[in-house]
């Protein structure tokens, strides 16, 4: 498998919001009703995704095979429930691959950019949240020195998941 990778582009949205509906109905969609499932998917949709391309605070790194898109990566700043209290801190908002990505050194790849780009916006720390019921992606997050700080819920329409809330020291 040969992979390329690239900064994202407001052009990319529509792949990236494809490629994003794919993966996230392969890991979570027998979670939810198709209604919640759709007014998530909604606020994700490429319009959304063409505005954070477009600003600088939402840095994308796109993984792609044979011009096909089948990882990303998606930083921004802080959203999630915790408080900097003045430390310069950022959020990996996103980290999604095509099943068929998985296992070949791709997530490892878009992490290593995540590091070296939060380090290099000045970040002190790297926070995410993920799925309670994600084993793959908590080991994963593990393995890279992230620490579980706390739950919470994340809704999904008007499901409520069960996330933990994740830190990374930098």
């Amino acid at each position: 498998m040969t992979v390329t990778y690239r900064d994202g582009v407001v052009a990319d949205a529509e792949a990236v919001h494809a490629m994003y509906r794919e993966s996230f109905d392969a890991i979570f969609g027998h979670l939810y009703s198709p209604e919640n499932f759709e007014a998530y998917i909604s606020t994700q949709g490429p319009d959304a995704f063409a505005a954070q391309l477009a600003d600088p605070a939402y840095p994308f790194r796109l993984a792609e095979q044979d011009g096909a898109l089948v990882g990303f990566a998606k930083l921004g700043p802080p959203s999630l429930p915790y408080d900097p209290s003045g430390r310069i801190c950022i959020e990996l908002r996103q980290l999604y691959l095509l099943d068929a990505a998985k296992g070949t050194g791709v997530a490892n790849t878009l992490m290593d950019w995540t590091l070296a780009e939060a380090r290099a916006r000045g970040a002190v720390e790297l926070w995410l949240s993920v799925f309670s019921g994600n084993p793959r992606a908590r080991r994963f997050y593990e393995r890279w020195g992230f620490e579980e700080i706390l739950r919470f819920d994340f809704m999904v329409g008007d499901h409520a998941d069960d996330e933990y809330l994740c830190r990374l020291v930098l």
